[in-house]
């Protein structure tokens, strides 16, 4: 899962003036009708990408009953798509300055569409997966783009700053809506349709960015051999991750999958270290803040994206209600994320980074932990405050954790060090949706035997009942102590999920509050060369 945070290489506050090259084509400043225009695009696409993200989460359920998803197959499907993005998006950002970023993003709209469709009319597990696949590419070229026509049809600094906040609520309410959207088209129709959704969308974004003028930055270069690099290293780690939950994580072709992907991150680095022009600056982590910064800003869509999986199959999967219903509950989690973030993003300049960093990752720990109490029969009216802290704690570090990146380097790597955030961003939402739904579908097969026994089912159902949850077979209509064991197993797992980003989220508190620098500080001009320049602690 992905986040609605600015991204500060489009804002830019500490410079004042339109950067040469980055503004329309045609040179000058755009019309307000040309400025709305793009707004509203922006807006549209961002929407598009989030969208996709909660509604292919709620229509998990429905896909494993008509396709027979296994539980590990189940966790491919949305980290497909965030796998992508997390792989792509820096370098699409470079795609769209050298090639025109009104291209890249309509470009990213039409992958959108294909994506989706292909989705649409999959009759597989595969077919699914790969429109995932494909939608990623699509979501990668839309995202820093978006954010970069905004920065060139808004030069002045604080109206686009308040621009990006705009786009960072739309990206929020399309979290938001996408399970209610889910929930009434399944309600109503196949899960197909839900797919459908995010192509509509895409075809509302290309007509009104028809009209945005094209912008770019020539003179950038792709890193080919570093984002080959990249590709092969986070994909290998989100197969190791997802697959081990099912083969064992010493298996020897998990073993195979954690050596690659070592062995391809630490080529990236080296690639990174000598190419003349990196995609990732390798010295930007010699400043301990900026390191603390990407570590942060990973662990906040880990959990993020971890509770919503966990909830939406929770709910569906435990207490059997509709995806709409689900989308209702979910509701106190994503709105007042979508608050809480725009808000946070006005007052950061009072309250500086730490404080909502640090208070943000200790709450969001705290209603992690609270998840704990969940049962089988619990009802909602016990746990809907727990969403609401999650949402408020996720919406705290949003704003902060972008920001904070910048004040960590100096001023000529603020563009790279947004692409940076973006993209940990992007690797944690994935890592989470395969890390969390990977210990789930563990716990779920492990713990399944015990709680058979202890709800008194025969021993030789046993087998059966097994291979139903292995293979995703519906257990709906068994007989209530089968689906009480069941639930029993489920809902171990749903705990091992919360534990972890308890804990994780606890590491992230530790390492706002004493590395992370809390406020902007004097920088350098653009000729400093230490990564580091100008953002000393206070």
């Amino acid at each position: 899962m992905t986040s609605s945070t600015p991204s500060p290489a489009a804002i830019r506050d500490t410079d004042r003036r339109p950067k040469p090259g980055g503004g329309p084509a045609g040179g000058g400043q755009p019309s307000r009708f040309t400025a709305g225009v793009t707004l509203v695009a922006m807006c549209l696409g961002a929407m598009t990408t989030f969208l996709l993200i909660t509604a292919s989460v709620s229509a998990l359920t429905a896909i494993q009953d008509d396709l027979r998803v296994s539980p590990t197959g189940l966790v491919w499907i949305p980290s497909a798509y965030t796998l992508l993005v997390a792989c792509l998006v820096m370098s699409a950002g470079t795609v769209g300055n050298i090639h025109g970023r009104k291209r890249a993003f309509l470009t990213g709209t039409t992958v959108m569409i294909i994506g989706s469709l292909t989705v649409y009319t999959a009759s597989s597990t595969t077919g699914v997966i790969t429109g995932q696949l494909i939608s990623g590419v699509g979501g990668a070229l839309i995202l820093p783009n978006s954010l970069a026509l905004l920065g060139a049809a808004f030069p002045d600094p604080h109206r686009r700053t308040e621009v990006v906040t705009a786009w960072a609520a739309a990206s929020g309410v399309g979290l938001a809506v996408g399970p209610v959207i889910a929930g009434t088209l399944l309600n109503h129709f196949h899960w197909h349709t839900v797919f459908l959704s995010t192509a509509a969308l895409a075809v509302l974004t290309m007509a009104v960015a028809a009209f945005v003028p094209e912008s770019r930055a020539p003179g950038g270069k792709l890193d080919v051999p570093g984002q080959i690099l990249a590709v092969l290293g986070i994909a290998a780690l989100v197969y190791a991750l997802i697959e081990g939950g099912h083969d064992g994580y010493t298996s020897g072709r998990i073993v195979t999958a954690w050596v690659v992907a070592a062995a391809a991150l630490a080529g990236f680095v080296f690639v990174e270290r000598a190419a003349a022009r990196p995609m990732l600056d390798m010295r930007l982590f010699r400043s301990a803040s900026f390191s603390a910064v990407m570590f942060v800003a990973a662990v906040s869509l880990f959990g993020f994206t971890g509770v919503s999986i966990l909830s939406v199959l929770f709910y569906q999967r435990v207490q059997h209600l509709s995806a709409l219903d689900v989308g209702w509950r979910l509701l106190a989690l994503f709105g007042v994320y979508v608050v809480v973030a725009w808000a946070t993003g006005r007052i950061i300049r009072r309250t500086g980074f730490k404080l909502p960093l640090t208070l943000g990752f200790l709450i969001g720990a705290g209603a992690t932990a609270g998840f704990l109490t969940l049962g089988p029969d619990t009802p909602y009216s016990h746990v809907w405050w727990l969403y609401v802290l999650f949402g408020a704690a996720c919406g705290m570090v949003a704003a902060p954790s972008t920001a904070a990146a910048l004040v960590s380097v100096s001023h000529e790597h603020a563009g790279m060090a947004s692409g940076a955030v973006n993209a940990f961003r992007q690797v944690g939402s994935v890592t989470g949706s395969s890390l969390v739904g990977a210990l789930l579908a563990h716990r779920l097969q492990s713990e399944l035997p015990g709680r058979l026994e202890a709800h008194h089912v025969p021993r030789e159902s046993w087998p059966a009942i097994e291979h139903a949850v292995s293979t995703g077979a519906a257990h709906g209509a068994a007989p209530p102590s089968v689906t009480g064991a069941v639930g029993d197993a489920f809902t171990s797992g749903v705990h091992a999920g919360m534990t972890v980003i308890a804990v994780v989220y606890v590491c992230a508190a530790a390492a706002s509050a004493l590395l992370v620098h809390n406020r902007p500080h004097n920088v350098r001009t653009a000729g400093a060369t230490s990564p580091s320049a100008g953002a000393t602690g206070r």
